[in-house]
């Protein structure tokens, strides 16, 4: 099991470096063409709507519920010479479409009551015409643009799981690669035609979604799971998948509520706080989507077969073994990116309409957000562990009060810190949900991290903090920076970089770690 889990991490981690690269190359442009500009805020804001209901229906929610009863089935089939899997995906398919498809038109036709909700800074100003009011008007019309994102993404991920749960990774974490790419398409070739690059940019999210629900359809074909939809509200696998995904909806969902609670409080502060909340985001989501989603993805199928077959033991070898693997790449990402914070966000965005102060208005949010990258990390391998067993309840109830806790921390955050108040928040909150979901795994006597992980992230601490010595003694203050040109600037990155993932590395070797630390132990 060991090396299929670790074989199959590796081509979804590569594929997500091909999607991160892609994004970042995205946002490159992005902040070349806006910058933290108004029409940047609204764009981020016409988008940000989408990706938090594509979280519900899509990979979120949805995922969480459906991978394990897919995977029930899928080993039945394959244990009885059944053929159950593709009635159930003609049955989920034909059922989750209708009410994506009516959820879609209700959002582009109501754009403006959910701009209200989630804007309510700019509707303020709209209603009493005040200086935020155009940002309303823009955010109303680009919301009708990118709001049928969701209807494709969502029918991309139910793709996704099909696959994943075929032991088909590699073509789901292929796929955001594809919006990607419509997105700078848009922003290259058809930015240049429009009097607000906005748009472009709106219109590019649409491309992208179309693309990727195209892409996988011939996988699908070749998997056998090609089956034509079909209305099924009550059948037995639709019924349980729904009382599986409703309290699944506030557990997988804290993260994107508590980003969505950030911008209706960013949306009341200066100008360029959305925006810098977005930068600061896409370059935590780099480490995250690599390591931390990429081990989620493999795990959650794995750990829904060994529920199905009840084998305890490798179950929680299974999760020991992710929070080692997240925790080995978590680290030196964390050391690495505070020390190099404002260069990385130099050379990557400081053009065009992207400046000095940006960079710097970015690294205070990104430092923040930083501090519970590996809460982040631990939550993407301890939540499957819970959907695995088909148990939403408990998260959920950890969700709630996690997602309470980031309204308080907002509160008294942002009033202090501003948009780094809210940064702040959201990884208090997200440190608390991860100690809350390994405290409901140990009191169930479901999983208890081994004595060798304990000593395994010890090590990986350790050699972080020598690596983060090492990555600061190298980098020169940020004045130099700023004086070297772009060349030179990427050529001292590139050296930080490479002496930090060498001291990094060897610090391991030293301290003892090897090869067998990163397989699943056969008894803890």
């Amino acid at each position: 099991m060991s090396k299929k889990l670790i074989k199959s991490g590796v081509i979804v981690s590569a594929m997500t470096l091909i999607s991160r690269v892609l994004g970042l190359v995205r946002d490159v442009i992005i902040a070349n063409v806006m910058g933290a500009s108004a029409s940047a805020d609204v764009f981020f804001f016409a988008n940000k709507i989408p990706n938090f209901f594509r979280r519900l229906f899509a990979e979120g929610a949805f995922a969480q519920a459906f991978v394990p009863v897919l995977s029930e089935y899928h080993t039945l089939d394959e244990e009885q010479g059944r053929n159950d899997t593709r009635k159930l995906i003609a049955q989920v398919s034909g059922t989750l479409g209708v009410i994506i498809t009516l959820v879609t038109l209700l959002g582009m036709i109501a754009s403006p009551i959910f701009v209200a909700l989630f804007g309510f800074g700019w509707f303020l100003d709209w209603v009493s015409d005040g200086p935020s009011s155009a940002k309303f008007d823009l955010a109303s019309t680009l919301l009708k643009i990118t709001f049928p994102y969701l209807w494709f993404v969502s029918i991309t991920a139910l793709s996704g799981a099909i696959l994943n749960t075929y032991g088909r990774f590699a073509v789901s974490a292929f796929t955001p690669v594809l919006l990607n790419v419509g997105i700078i398409a848009c922003a290259i070739y058809l930015a240049p035609l429009m009097d607000n690059p906005a748009f472009a940019l709106a219109w590019g999210v649409f491309l992208g979604g179309f693309i990727q629900f195209a892409f996988q359809l011939p996988f699908l074909y070749r998997a056998g799971a090609l089956v034509k939809p079909k209305w099924a509200w009550n059948a037995p696998g639709v019924t349980k998948i729904r009382k599986l995904i409703i309290p699944a909806l506030f557990g997988v969902s804290v993260t994107q509520i508590n980003l969505l609670l950030d911008t209706i409080i960013a949306s009341m502060l200066i100008t360029g706080s959305i925006s810098w909340l977005y930068y600061a985001d896409r370059l935590l989501e780099f480490p995250l989507g690599l390591f931390g989603i990429g081990i989620a993805t493999v795990i959650l199928p794995s750990l829904s077969k060994l529920h199905t077959k009840k084998d305890n033991q490798e179950f929680g070898d299974t999760i020991d073994w992710g929070l080692r693997i997240v925790s080995l790449f978590g680290w030196p990402a964390l050391a690495g990116l505070m020390v190099l914070a404002q260069p990385i966000i130099m050379i990557l965005f400081m053009r065009g309409e992207f400046d000095q102060h940006q960079v710097i208005q970015v690294s205070y949010a990104l430092f923040a957000y930083l501090t519970g990258l590996l809460s982040f990390m631990f939550i993407k391998v301890l939540a499957p562990a819970y959907y695995s067993r088909q148990d939403t309840k408990t998260p959920v109830k950890i969700a709630i009060k996690a997602m309470v806790a980031n309204m308080a921390f907002n509160l008294m955050l942002a009033p202090f810190f501003g948009y780094v108040g809210l940064a702040m928040a959201t990884t208090l909150s997200a440190t608390l949900n991860a100690m809350m979901l390994y405290h409901g795994l140990k009191s169930a006597n479901v999983f208890q991290l081994s004595n060798r992980t304990w000593w395994f992230i010890t090590r990986l601490i350790l050699s972080a903090m020598v690596m983060a010595a090492v990555v600061y003694y190298l980098s020169p203050a940020f004045e130099f920076w700023l004086s070297l040109s772009f060349a030179e600037q990427v050529w001292q990155l590139i050296v930080c970089i490479t002496a930090g993932m060498f001291s990094y590395f060897v610090c391991l070797l030293l301290l003892g770690i090897r090869i067998s630390d990163i397989k699943i132990a056969q008894n803890n």
